[in-house]
């Protein structure tokens, strides 16, 4: 079983989103879930020194699927602790840059 942590800039981003998106909680909670259960899910991200993974969640704001809900960038430091980096909603920002998402390991 692993333990996940949440990084300021996902907590400030994640706080900011459920303003707008009032489910935000209850669509990404099967995906935090799966992650505690030592599932990894996702595509994993190329082009750092970390182990990063990208996951889809849906918005059930939006009723768009997968395609148009949110992001989840989190990274793998130990089998036993999965750090959740980023969110965004896809309708919102189309893609972090790998520099955004390095800021983000930093201020884990």
């Amino acid at each position: 079983m692993a333990e996940v942590r949440f990084t300021p800039p996902f907590q400030r981003r994640f706080k900011a989103l459920s303003k707008r998106y009032r489910k935000i909680q209850e669509d990404i909670r099967p995906i935090i879930e799966t992650l505690e259960a030592g599932e990894i899910i996702g595509r994993q991200i190329a082009g750092t020194d970390f182990t990063l993974f990208k996951v889809r969640a849906k918005n059930s704001d939006i009723p768009t699927g997968k395609s148009g809900g949110y992001r989840l960038i989190y990274q793998l430091s130990s089998p036993e602790c999965i750090w959740l980096l980023l969110i965004y909603a896809k309708s919102e920002q189309e893609d972090v840059t790998i520099a955004e998402i390095e800021d983000a390991i930093l201020n884990a």
